[in-house]
């Protein structure tokens, strides 16, 4: 039985719940975005720190081992208040972020990049939170919510992409202009964070459909959705739900087992993205006529294609289910590697916008359906903890394509 046919007929909210998850996508990615959417910015004022390296070397190993904790911790954690507190750490750290660049008047040197440094990990503290937290809590809902949630956080970077075009363009002439535009910047993905805090503390609990599956959730077994519950007005007694006698579920290391395929899916799919994006587009694709644009317009073709691709799976006759033929796929990206490597010393810019454009587009598409495919047949706490598992292996994979992506410097040369 599909999960759409389970749900009551009459049911409201389900299009506004889409919306919210879409918001709410948008804001766990919309500041660390703008880390790497102001790379040009930071690569100018930090020349020699490798900022677009370094600090995603940063950010990835306190989001690692914060992910690693809330997801053996999973069952105990209070979903509302991991949220909650993932949204406002973003919200203080982005503000943090342009305040620092106020407070130095924009300059260099070791002091501020600290500082950045220091931000940069509790925007990877805050992504742990909210990343595992909302895909474990949209795993148990409508596939359209979690599907919804990870095109969000594509729009992220096409968002960011094109707020950082704009402001580039409409500051590029005036002094000091690369900053003015990033200070603008700042203050735009500041409001966006604000707002995700509003969304999901007072209008996404109340919506009915969302009620709806946190209630048959907490039917099951679930625990940790009794804040959210109580939050849209709904109490459920804790004592009642210890003594009544709920369904065993499998344990994460079980769930882990029966869908390791999965796990390793999403493992390869960022071990080869965060390879090659952002720190191989921004410093080792060469001078072209873009000039100063060159690397922004990859970082932006890479954005929209990964949002685009993120509602192909919509089409259910276009979606990837096959769980061999999803590992196939995505063992076979790996030869864009070798493909990274020859266009960028041989080929030229059109070629490069391509290759980079389908690498977004492979990126965004096979992370939805692996999502969207994973949790069928579970029941709520069990696909709550199987979200959880699935974000820490992709986290994992991220945090290694960012160690990878350095050797691009080993055997560098000038004009490479």
């Amino acid at each position: 039985m599909t999960v759409e046919s389970e749900i009551p007929a009459r049911l409201e909210g389900k299009y506004k719940a889409m919306a919210v998850c879409w918001v709410l996508g948008l804001g766990s990615l919309v500041a660390w975005n703008s880390m790497l959417t102001i790379g040009d910015y930071y690569t100018n004022l930090f020349k020699k720190y490798h900022p677009t390296r370094s600090l995603t070397l940063v950010y990835q190993p306190f989001a690692l081992i914060t992910i690693a904790i809330l997801a053996y911790n999973e069952s105990k954690v209070n979903t509302r208040q991991r949220n909650l507190a993932g949204y406002i750490l973003f919200f203080a750290s982005t503000l943090a972020l342009l305040l620092l660049d106020l407070g130095t008047s924009g300059k260099g040197g070791i002091g501020p990049f600290l500082g950045v440094c220091a931000i940069v990990a509790c925007f990877g503290v805050a992504d742990a939170h909210i990343q595992g937290g909302i895909v474990g809590d949209l795993s148990f809902m409508c596939p359209e919510f979690i599907q919804s949630f990870l095109a969000g956080l594509a729009a992220a970077g096409a968002l960011t992409s094109a707020l950082r075009l704009l402001t580039k363009a409409a500051f590029e002439k005036s002094h000091d202009g690369l900053r003015k535009g990033v200070i603008l910047f700042l203050a735009i993905c500041t409001f966006f964070e604000f707002l995700c805090v509003l969304l999901y503390a007072y209008f996404f609990p109340k919506l009915p459909i969302v009620k709806y599956f946190r209630t048959k959730a907490a039917s099951e077994g679930s625990k940790t959705v009794s804040a959210d519950l109580a939050a849209a007005g709904i109490q459920t007694k804790s004592d009642q739900v210890e003594e009544a006698k709920q369904p065993e579920r499998l344990s994460t290391k079980q769930l882990f087992f029966q869908n390791i395929d999965y796990a390793l899916d999403l493992f390869f799919i960022y071990v080869l993205t965060l390879s090659i994006f952002p720190g191989f587009l921004y410093e080792n694709t060469g001078e072209h006529k873009l000039g100063a644009w060159y690397a922004l317009v990859l970082i932006a073709s890479y954005n929209v294609w990964d949002l685009i691709s993120r509602y192909i799976p919509l089409v259910n006759c276009l979606k990837l289910e096959s769980r061999k033929w999803l590992m196939i796929v995505i063992l076979s990206r790996f030869l864009l590697v070798p493909a990274f490597y020859f266009t960028a010393k041989y080929g030229d810019q059109g070629w490069m916008i391509m290759l980079t454009s389908f690498l977004g587009l492979t990126n965004g598409y096979l992370t939805v359906c692996v999502f969207t495919v994973a949790p069928k047949g579970y029941k709520g706490p069990e696909q709550n903890a199987l979200g959880n598992i699935l974000v820490l292996c992709l986290i994992g994979g991220i945090f290694a394509g960012v160690a990878l992506d350095w050797l691009w410097l080993i055997g560098k040369k000038e004009g490479f």
